[in-house]
This record gives structure tokens, C-alpha cells and sequence, in this order.
């Protein structure tokens, strides 16, 4: 997987992504990460990337010609990594990091993971100029309904949850296939040693070494967990598995 992020802050993407397994899967050269600052590209001899909105308001919008000529450049990276690996690259889908997008999901990223090249637009300011968008932005996305001050974080929270589905991230593949979303429900509750701990022991059932049990009781424990924190998914599960409440 190779990721591009057009960003007025590379170094916020450099630092997050440098670290723990993010780090070690580029090491190993499972993802790889480019980040083009934007205001590397702008025509303004006093490197300005932002202009004052029309009709009025608070705040200054990012401008068209800097966010073009950057998605030229990502575009042209694309394809001339493509050749260095021995493939053609495809039209890479381009995501703008945005609050008035989809909210990001397990499903999403699943499907994003199936991409060999993902671009990122962080947007800063009030936002973007409307008609670059228009061009550029195959997606848009939000993790949440909230505003925050650029698209950086945003764009760290998915690279991260989709680099975790590629095979090798992990240490072991199965740990993302059966943790919290996976199958719409939250994870059920998990111990270590020692067995008691300020009074309280690890469910008799986890020590059984009865698998089958120790499968009954976590789907148990993940219904109930869903239901208390997240009736939004229970319901969601519910319906999806014809069952009863």
C-alpha cells in the first residue's frame, strides 16, 4: 500500500506514522508514505496558499491552483512508481478529510485496503475552494461529527486502521479479524496474569481451556457490551442475524 498526503504539515504525518508498527510495516516495505507540501506548489511569490472568501465571511479558504498543481505532482509519482514496480496504475482514489463526508467505518477501511495507492487532501483554514474539490476529491470523509483544525489527524486515523488489515502489519493476522467492529460488535472483555488482582479473578470459563466455551461466553459478553455502550450497533446486529433480542 502506498500512501501520498497532500498536507501544509508533513511533518505531523511523518511523526505519526514513524512509530510502533506503522513504523515497522514501512521498514519491511509493506506501506509506504510520500507526503507533498502544498505550499511547495503555489504560483505565489509569497508562498500563499489561502485568499479571502467570496460573499464574505470569517476565516480564509485554501486556493485552487496549489491544491492542482499538487495532486498533478502526486499523480505523476503514482505512475512513475507504478513503473518502477512493473504495473499500471490505476486512477488512485484521492480523499478529502472533511466533516461533511462519510463517516469513517470498519467496512470502509476494509475496502480502502484493497487499494494499491491512496491519497489523502488534509484541508486547513474554513476549507477548500469549492471548484478544486470538484476536480480532484474522488471521496470524502470524516471520522467523526466534530471539526478539528486540518485534515492530518483525520488522515493518520485511517492510514492507521487500514495499514492493520494488510497482511504482515500485524504480528498476528488474526488479531484483526476478530477484534471490536469486525463483526459489528464491540470486543468483549480481556485478561492477563495473574489470575486475581485487588480481589478480582479472570472468569472461571477462561481458564477452562474449553474452546468452545470460552467462544460462547465472548459472543455473550460482546452482546451485552454492545447493547449497554452502542444500541445503535446492537440493533444493527440484531437485524443483520434475524435473531431475538
Amino acid at each position: 500500500m502506498h500512501y501520498y498526503v497532500m498536507t501544509l504539515f508533513p511533518e505531523l504525518i511523518e511523526k505519526g506514522m514513524n512509530t510502533g508498527v506503522l513504523w515497522r510495516a514501512m521498514e519491511e516495505g509493506i506501506i509506504s508514505l510520500e507526503c507533498f507540501h502544498i505550499r511547495d506548489y503555489t504560483a505565489n511569490k509569497h508562498k500563499r496558499v489561502d485568499d479571502y472568501t467570496y460573499g464574505g465571511g470569517a476565516g480564509m479558504l485554501m486556493a485552487c491552483q496549489p491544491i492542482w498543481d499538487t495532486c498533478l505532482a502526486v499523480k505523476e509519482r503514482i505512475a512513475q512508481k507504478a513503473l518502477e514496480e512493473g504495473r499500471v496504475a490505476s486512477a488512485p482514489r484521492v480523499i478529502y478529510m472533511s466533516p461533511q463526508g462519510r463517516v469513517f467505518d470498519q467496512a470502509f477501511a476494509e475496502e480502502l485496503s484493497k487499494e494499491e495507492d491512496l491519497v489523502f487532501l488534509c484541508g486547513h483554514y474554513e476549507g477548500i475552494d469549492e471548484r478544486v474539490l470538484e476536480e480532484v476529491a474522488t471521496d470524502y470523509l470524516s471520522i467523526g461529527d466534530y471539526v478539528l483544525t486540518g485534515g492530518e489527524l483525520p488522515a493518520l486515523v485511517v492510514m492507521d486502521c487500514v495499514s492493520r488489515l494488510l497482511p504482515g502489519v500485524l504480528n498476528n493476522d488474526e488479531s484483526a479479524e476478530t477484534e471490536s467492529f469486525t463483526e459489528g460488535l464491540l470486543e468483549y472483555p480481556q485478561y492477563t496474569r495473574p489470575e486475581e488482582w485487588m480481589g478480582k479473578r479472570v472468569p472461571e470459563v477462561l481458564l477452562s481451556g474449553h474452546h468452545k466455551n470460552v467462544d460462547n461466553w465472548r459472543l455473550e459478553q460482546s452482546l451485552k457490551r454492545t447493547k449497554e455502550r452502542r444500541p445503535d450497533l446492537y440493533e444493527k446486529y440484531i437485524l443483520s442475524h434475524g435473531g431475538d433480542k
